[in-house]
């Protein structure tokens, strides 16, 4: 046993046998015995670090490695692979992996639920740790307080199956997709179905545990307002590792309806989006509407584009269809009974997300098996003003050159408009119409397929700059597109480098965030390619 002071208190700690120290060790070996030794110093009470540590000569390392990443574009690349993997079951595993990370000059890439559509929580091009939060996901619900505390390695699915196996009356604001993981999806805003109504994932977030580059354990109270801002909006692995958030319960009636009106431009798409623009931030905070605009054949064979109006509403049926006869009748039209389902909020969570009819079984929300990958490209962006008739029709033609992916446009309004652009470091407040996903996915790899979707995806991108946000082109932080400026690969970062980007998806409050940065982490530790950097004024 030894004993060693840090942080002002006195750790016993149990040094285990290192047997890599011999002459003849590689030099691979001997950083792998010394990072050893240090993991298992900081992490007292821990009896097996091979549990917690994973270098690339353990048989766990692949399984792990590939067990959450989603975009398989990113699944082949040797060079980008950790180091090592840290597979942190407490706290504790926490602040050991970040210290001796620093320590020994590594880089940290942290990895909740493994959606990041760049990759940056499990790939880098300089040696790094992977920390895989996979062991931190459980979710304490309290009724009483109407809250939740849930480990920042949970899926969105896990967090809503917990809630909903205690109260069929409550839910949580987040997305749709349910293998996200919770750590990243609310610490970059995470929109869905009920933010017209409770607003954003991140403004329902009223506690976290979060361990700095200092390798110290704050909550709330401890980090100081400052660095509890930023988390909530601003992209949480710039700043430090998340071990869990304490979220705020939603109300949720026992019955809501969830419906899905598939409408062609032959039978009048353009007209109805058209209008949907100009309706869908004034409908009440009950309804959310949604478009998912697709390429397909008419039955005569000619291609066509295809609007999917894909809607939740927090009420049961058969008060749905006055509602949209008085607030949307030209949409109302199209809605039949047969497209409706009458759902349990958890049942919807699942209908949204997988098409599951009412009475599949909602345990398969908490299955965290990876059989949705594929490789996929996407981008973002907002719409501050209805686009014109003509304007869609252009749309239209270019969506169906190509390749053609999906396009989902998600409202906004209601409650979204109540909240100031600088309550978080997400600004897209009053005055957004929309945001827009572009997103395009493929099963088989290859240059050839890769090519011909990033020139769809690109050229649609492109085509549609004059009818969307402005000084800057907005862009969603949980749509991570690397394509809008990265950092500095080599030397100190550049503040104004960073703005070129920085400022898309924050707005005015990235420099707020720049200056947080620069108080919690000036060193710069928690890095990527889009981290914010401290800040310098230059």
């Amino acid at each position: 046993m030894s004993k060693m002071r840090l942080d002002g208190q006195l750790l016993v700690c149990t040094i285990f046998p290192i047997l890599f120290f011999v002459s003849s060790a590689s030099p691979d070996l001997l950083f792998y015995g010394a990072f050893y030794q240090c993991i298992a110093f900081h992490s007292p009470f821990l009896t097996q670090v091979h549990d917690l540590l994973h270098s690339a000569h353990s048989p766990e390392y692949l399984p792990i490695l590939q067990s959450s990443i989603q975009n398989l574009r990113f699944n082949s690349s040797v060079g980008q692979r950790p180091r090592y993997i840290i597979t942190p079951r407490c706290a504790d595993h926490l602040r050991a992996a970040v210290l001796c990370s620093k320590y020994h000059g590594l880089q940290v890439r942290i990895r909740s639920g493994g959606h990041d559509y760049e990759g940056l929580s499990y790939k880098a091009n300089t040696p790094f740790v992977l920390i895989d939060l996979f062991y931190l996901r459980k979710v304490t619900v309290d009724l009483k307080s109407k809250t939740a505390w849930v480990g920042a390695g949970a899926t969105l699915g896990e967090l809503y199956y917990q809630i909903a196996n205690r109260s069929q009356t409550l839910g949580f604001p987040a997305g749709i997709c349910s293998s996200i993981g919770v750590g990243g999806h609310l610490s970059g805003g995470g929109q869905g179905t009920l933010m017209r109504k409770f607003g954003l994932a991140a403004d329902n977030i009223v506690d976290a545990i979060l361990v700095n580059a200092d390798g110290n354990i704050l909550d709330r109270r401890a980090m100081g307002e400052n660095l509890f801002w930023a988390i909530r909006g601003g992209g949480a692995a710039s700043f430090g590792v998340i071990v869990e958030w304490k979220v705020k319960l939603v109300p949720v009636p026992p019955k809501v309806t969830a419906f899905n009106v598939p409408i062609t431009l032959q039978q009048g798409a353009t007209s109805l989006i058209h209008r949907w623009q100009q309706i869908a931030t004034r409908l009440p905070e009950d309804l959310f509407i949604r478009i998912l605009l697709t390429v397909g054949k008419e039955s005569d064979g000619r291609t066509t584009v295809r609007a999917i109006f894909n809607s939740l509403y927090l009420g049961p049926l058969h008060q749905l269809f006055p509602l949209i006869d008085e607030k949307f009748p030209e949409l109302g039209l199209h809605l039949q009974e047969e497209h409706c389902k009458e759902l349990s909020w958890i049942e919807s969570v699942l209908f949204l997300d997988r098409g599951f009819a009412k009475g599949k079984n909602v345990d398969v929300l908490t299955d965290r098996k990876n059989n949705l990958q594929s490789f996929f490209i996407a981008k973002s962006d907002f719409v501050n003003k209805p686009i014109t008739k003509r304007g869609l029709k252009a749309i239209w033609n270019v969506m169906q050159e190509g390749e053609a992916g999906i396009m989902i446009w998600d409202p906004y309004g209601g409650k979204m408009d109540e909240i100031p652009q600088d309550a978080t470091p997400f600004p897209h407040r009053a005055g957004t119409l929309y945001n827009i996903q572009y997103f395009t996915n493929w099963k088989e790899g290859g240059p050839d397929v890769e090519t011909k979707r990033t020139d769809w995806i690109n050229k649609l991108y492109n085509f549609m700059e004059p009818y969307v946000s402005q000084n800057p082109r907005a862009a969603y932080l949980n749509y991570r597109d690397l394509s809008l400026g990265i950092n500095n690969k080599y030397g100190s970062p550049s503040y104004l480098r960073s703005k070129v980007w920085g400022e898309k998806y924050f707005k005015n409050n990235f420099e707020r965030l720049a200056r947080v940065k620069h108080a919690v982490d000036p060193g710069n530790f928690f890095r990527n390619e889009q981290s914010i950097p401290p800040y310098s004024g230059f």
